[in-house]
């Protein structure tokens, strides 16, 4: 499955990320979604004083798919493998709104972004239907 091999770039602060990325599915004319979390918006995040670091999801609008995971900030290298699981797993969007994560934890920012994802496919498919 070498389309699901994460990619850990140990830097400060760590890049990870697994999947596609938007210009591949740009450059495929994949219909994507984003959804993002802010580190800064998480109280985790505003304990370890990360206030640059992002979790970017990118999700298919048909189905909910995980098509992508973009991580930059601190710990970037040890969340990237939740997303990796869930699309694994065949897993969606829905799931990680449905699930329930530790708080305050930088996971958190799946939970966080999956929301962003799934209001911004609500309000596209209310548009279009």
């Amino acid at each position: 499955m070498p389309e699901l091999q994460p990619i850990g770039i140990y830097t400060i602060p760590e890049i990870s990320f697994v999947g596609r990325t938007e210009e591949e599915l740009t450059d495929s004319s994949t219909p994507f979604e984003v959804g993002i979390a802010r580190y800064r918006e998480l109280a985790r995040g505003q304990i370890v004083g990360d206030s640059y670091g992002m979790l970017k999801l990118l999700v298919s609008p048909e189905d909910g798919r995980l098509l992508g995971v973009h991580v930059f900030g601190t710990g970037a290298t040890e969340i990237v493998h939740v997303g990796q699981a869930v699309m694994g797993c065949g897993g969606t969007v829905d799931y990680l709104v449905d699930a329930v994560f530790n708080y305050p934890t930088l996971a958190e920012a799946y939970k966080v972004a999956a929301l962003d994802a799934a209001n911004k496919i609500r309000n596209i498919t209310r548009i279009d239907g």
